[in-house]
């Protein structure tokens, strides 16, 4: 059997700088460190931060006042800040900075006196926080059918955003039933879809050439890896999301000459080795890459969690204390 592997694939940018503020502030400020929400939608990962002293919570008020709270990188309303702020909570965000794009967006927008339509899928962890920007002034979208009948007071003054980890096919379909509805209809000056969402669904659609099944490596509730899934699908593959080896049925490979394997991007790459692994010991065959363009994309640490690094790092030693010592 020929196993293909997706690159890009796996953490982007912001998961990884999101899991590296959790390791930081642990760090800096000692277990435990609240983290509100799952910081990243991948069970193993916030497995291994819980065994490091991160304590995950749904809410605020599980948080003791005082305490160090983490926001995920899926970002939340200015409501959850207000209440942080109230409990005297000390808040260091991990919001990816792709996603905070969005929310400046919004503000931006509204002041400008535009109507604003977000597309995107309800309940998400990501739309909750960006729908929290203006809850009665902003109306979601969720497929064609909604894009067919939603009402808007201002067409002149229409501006449409996205989550960031939408399929780009479906973004692109729900977007040409706005422009037909609503011509003036404006976007921003820089797409909201990530870079890590675009070039992993691109990534995908390479391996569907090739491969009559695909499994995606993502948590069920990963919105990335679900897109990933149906991109896979819609571009003529059998394809399955599982969350680690354990989850695949062997049924699914009967047949297959070649196997193409990704990653969401909040899905670690040692569940993605063990699956290959696995793989290649039962059937045998060979493992090749099949590589788009490289990602470079690196994020900054937020200056708050910057700040209490530093804050806690020892003060160096005077060049004559070290001598003496050494004496």
């Amino acid at each position: 059997m020929k196993v293909l592997l997706a690159s890009p694939r796996g953490f982007c940018a912001g998961v990884e700088r999101a899991i590296e503020v959790v390791e930081r502030a642990l760090e800096a400020f000692g277990p435990p460190v609240y983290v509100r929400k799952e910081i990243v939608h991948n069970r193993f990962v916030v497995e291994d931060l819980k065994s490091r002293g991160a304590v995950f919570v749904e809410e605020l008020g599980e948080v003791p006042e005082g305490s160090p709270v983490i926001f995920s990188a899926h970002g939340v309303s200015p409501a959850v800040r207000r209440e942080a702020e109230a409990r005297k909570l000390r808040t260091i965000d991990a919001t990816c900075p792709l996603v905070t794009k969005v929310h400046l967006e919004v503000a931006r927008f509204l002041n400008a006196g535009c109507e604003l339509i977000l597309v995107g899928h309800a309940g998400h962890d990501e739309v909750v926080g960006t729908m929290g920007e203006a809850p009665d002034q902003i109306r979601l979208v969720t497929s064609v059918e909604d894009a067919a009948r939603v009402e808007v007071a201002h067409p002149a003054k229409l501006v449409v955003l996205t989550q960031t980890t939408l399929s780009a096919d479906d973004s692109s379909a729900i977007m040409g039933e706005l422009r037909r509805r609503f011509p003036e209809l404006a976007l921003p000056p820089s797409e909201d879809i990530c870079y890590a969402t675009r070039s992993r669904q691109q990534a995908v659609k390479a391996l569907a050439r090739w491969a009559q099944v695909i499994l995606v490596v993502g948590a069920r509730n990963s919105s990335n890896s679900i897109r990933l899934k149906e991109v896979a699908r819609d571009a003529g593959a059998a394809a399955h999301l599982i969350d680690h080896v354990g989850d695949v049925d062997w049924n699914w490979l009967k047949g297959a000459e070649t196997v193409g394997i990704t990653a969401g991007a909040s899905a670690p790459e040692r569940v993605v080795r063990e699956l290959i692994n696995t793989i290649l010991f039962r059937y045998g065959g060979e493992l090749e890459e099949v590589s788009s363009a490289p990602e470079t994309t690196r994020f900054f640490l937020p200056s708050e969690l910057e700040a209490a690094m530093k804050a806690r790092r020892p003060v160096a030693a005077p060049r004559e204390a070290i001598a003496s010592r050494k004496d």
